[in-house]
């Protein structure tokens, strides 16, 4: 890891670094199909639903966070137990310079510790960016849903990832 960047597990008290992250993410329209801005309620009630097993990890640059990633349900299905949504947002200029590979290797290994044995992830095909990201770390590409859901009044496609956790 680069002196300067540590990863942990978030608290209460991470929230508005993450909303502010998230609302990067959200007004940049690379990375969710959200549209509207989200406020602190919206995060506390976010957070509120990520126990021990669904973590939430930060990642630091001299105290100052710059990015989360989230391990998400995929399925409440008890035979889907094992696999992770995630969720990451690296804050905008930090995106690029390696602050996602080290906060996925983190948030895998807490995958891991928490019995998920799979991590999937829906990206843009459009975000390529994200994509080097994904790949770069062992993710492939399972498919595109096409007119998956509608960003800004457009039907969007989503890609689908996935990485087995060993």
């Amino acid at each position: 890891m680069r002196a300067g960047f540590e990863t942990r597990v978030a608290s209460i008290d991470d929230l508005e670094a993450i909303l502010n992250i998230y609302n990067e993410g959200i007004k940049d329209r690379i990375a969710t199909l959200e549209e509207d801005q989200k406020d602190i309620g919206y995060m506390t009630e976010w957070f509120k639903n990520h126990n021990k097993r669904f973590a939430v990890m930060v990642i630091e640059d001299e105290d100052e966070i710059v990015g989360w990633a989230s391990l998400n349900p995929y399925s409440n299905r008890c035979a889907y137990a094992g696999v992770a949504d995630l969720s990451i947002y690296i804050r905008r200029d930090y995106r690029g310079k390696g602050v996602g590979s080290i906060l996925l290797r983190e948030i895998e290994r807490v995958a891991i510790k928490n019995d998920f044995y799979k991590i999937v992830l829906f990206t843009f095909p459009f975000n390529k960016l994200g994509q080097g990201l994904y790949r770069k770390n062992g993710y492939r590409e399972v498919g595109v849903f096409h007119k998956q859901g509608k960003l800004d009044g457009r039907f969007v496609d989503v890609m689908i990832m996935e990485k087995i956790l060993t």
